[in-house]
């Protein structure tokens, strides 16, 4: 029975989609140490599926995000900026970042090893994780690429890295709030179903209500639970990208309007700004929507006993000011930068 719960809960944290073979799921959790110690297949060769798979479903996602077809093919964005934001979406980091916000490693099936050095704690073992579990549906699937995509799209909340600097990702400000107030992640469960069957289902909870123009396009319900026992939110859309997107926006104003959300400020983003993690503190702040990404730049010389000396210039696009730093090491003078550039956005550059 625990099983069971915990394939539900991971099918519907990954978008809805629902396993044929529930075997090819265990296994995508399986590291080679476990299958050392008790047999069985791990989810190595998974993995290595789902790494290509995934970057063909990145590739669909941004060219129906970019691109359009007339007589020939146009793409608003070109061959260079395409492969930068393709390589941000699957880098390592935020892989793993996105398998924390799911709350999937807990379920990692490890032998003693891997049990005692605490690798589930490892970025690359979330990342293997992240493409094992695309591999996985890829398999059982048949290869079939809207549901490769469609997975893909919500495990890697592809807004965050798509949506415009007018639009607001409700999904990721759900996510921050829960896990800052509650410590838990979100719950979603998808269906597919239009919306005409609102009509003849109870649903003891808060429902986004949708024009008459719109009921027709609508083809996935998006329910979210939130702790607190607060009551469910039930959003719409013609994707589950949109449904959940529309549930969270719901829920988000729903809350902050009776007050259980207030607004942050940049100075409450951040707990503790220091030098140490000022540069993963400012990489913070860009992707919750307040500046775009910090650029670094470097400059080699040496003293006059030939020691290096690195000069580090820092830039953020929005402000109109470089900052400087000199250091015998290279990464000591990206730190100093970056601590200077996160006071300076935290209007804490005199204390």
């Amino acid at each position: 029975m625990e099983k069971e719960i915990i394939i539900g809960m991971v099918e519907h944290q990954i978008g809805g989609y629902v396993f044929k073979n529930k075997d090819l799921l265990i296994q995508a959790f399986t590291r080679r140490s476990f299958t050392e110690e008790n047999g069985g297949e791990n989810n190595e060769v998974l993995e290595f599926i789902g790494d290509k798979a995934l970057d063909l479903a990145v590739i669909q996602l941004l060219v129906k995000r970019y691109g359009t077809v007339e007589k020939e093919f146009a793409c608003e964005l070109g061959e260079g900026e395409l492969t930068k934001l393709k390589s941000r979406m699957v880098e390592k980091k935020n892989l793993a970042q996105r398998i924390d916000e799911l709350g999937l490693a807990q379920w990692l099936k490890m032998g003693k090893s891997d049990i005692e050095n605490n690798v589930q704690n490892e970025m690359s073992v979330k990342e293997d994780l992240f493409e094992s579990i695309i591999g996985a549906v890829a398999i059982d699937s048949n290869w079939d690429m809207e549901e490769i995509e469609s997975v893909t799209d919500i495990m890697l909340n592809s807004d965050e890295f798509l949506l415009n600097d007018e639009e607001t990702n409700y999904v990721s400000l759900i996510q921050e709030w829960e896990q800052n107030v509650n410590g838990v992640i979100p719950l979603y469960k998808f269906e597919k179903k239009g919306y005409e069957i609102t009509f003849y289902t109870p649903f003891n909870g808060i429902s986004q209500e949708v024009p008459m123009s719109e009921w027709s396009r609508i083809k996935y319900h998006c329910y979210l639970k939130l702790l607190n026992n607060m009551q469910l939110f039930r959003g719409f859309g013609a994707s589950q990208r949109e449904a959940r997107m529309n549930v969270c926006k719901l829920a988000y104003e729903t809350l902050t309007k009776d007050g259980t959300i207030k607004e942050f400020t940049i100075r409450d983003e951040i707990e503790n700004p220091n030098k140490s993690d000022a540069i993963n503190q400012l990489e913070i702040l860009a992707r919750r929507g307040y500046f775009s990404i910090p650029t670094y730049k470097y400059k080699e010389t040496h003293d006059d006993d030939g020691n290096p000396v690195w000069e580090c210039e820092g830039n953020i696009k929005e402000y109109k000011k470089p900052f400087y730093s000199k250091s015998s090491s290279k990464k000591d003078a990206k730190k100093t930068v970056a601590f200077k550039m996160l006071k300076f956005v935290l209007n804490e550059e005199d204390k």
